[in-house]
């Protein structure tokens, strides 16, 4: 993030939207000092530090560059702008490798990529990044996978907890099963324990999808 002062913190967010070529309404900012000036006017000062969606996409494009430069992986990155947050698509020589067993490389991955931006930018921001459209075919296969194990539920009254994954592929499912009769999903365990649980629940007792604490 860049630094901007001013007198105000309105002539501060002015100058950073007018350096940035966005609108204020753009701009997500932190107030690192406000001074209240003793003398008027002239004494009061406004620190922030601000930035817009832009910065997000080339920050992720300069570290994403320097992680596989490191590791010696030519690779195209396309980068798409989504609900205020990012999908990122991977292509290499060897996407195999990129996304592991079972995902595990892709996962840690995505871990690292969003804690990079979460730590540069001070606030949780949604980053997916994907290596050739594999999540793609990974949801399908998932919410198929849930909707077996729903109508399982369903006849049975059984709950049903699915395998651990990742937080996008539960949330995949919460939002495949929100709207199924008798069935309510939450997600249980920490870190890469942290799963589905799908429950029967009586008509009357019907609620929302939910992730039972908060996410890793």
């Amino acid at each position: 993030m860049q630094n901007y002062t001013g007198k105000t913190l309105e002539e501060a967010l002015q100058a950073a939207a007018a350096d940035k070529n966005v609108a204020v309404e753009d701009l997500t900012y932190f107030v690192k000092e406000d001074k209240k000036g003793l003398l008027g006017e002239d004494d009061t000062f406004v620190s922030i530090d601000a930035y817009c969606l832009d910065d997000v996409k080339e920050f992720l494009f300069d570290y994403l560059g320097n992680f596989f430069m490191g590791i010696d992986c030519d690779l195209e990155a396309a980068i798409e702008e989504k609900n205020g947050g990012f999908i990122v698509n991977l292509n290499a020589d060897n996407n195999a490798v990129l996304i592991g067993r079972m995902g595990k490389t892709l996962a840690a991955l995505n871990t690292v990529v969003r804690g990079a931006v979460n730590a540069e930018f001070k606030k949780r921001i949604d980053v997916l990044v994907d290596v050739n459209h594999y999540k793609d075919d990974r949801y399908r296969k998932i919410i198929a996978m849930a909707k077996r194990t729903a109508k399982q539920v369903q006849r049975s009254h059984v709950d049903a907890e699915l395998d651990p994954m990742p937080n996008d592929e539960r949330k995949v499912i919460h939002k495949a099963l929100s709207d199924w009769h008798n069935i309510h999903t939450e997600s249980y365990g920490e870190g890469l324990g942290r799963h589905v649980c799908i429950k029967y629940v009586p008509n009357e007792e019907k609620k929302e999808p939910a992730e039972s604490a908060p996410e890793e």
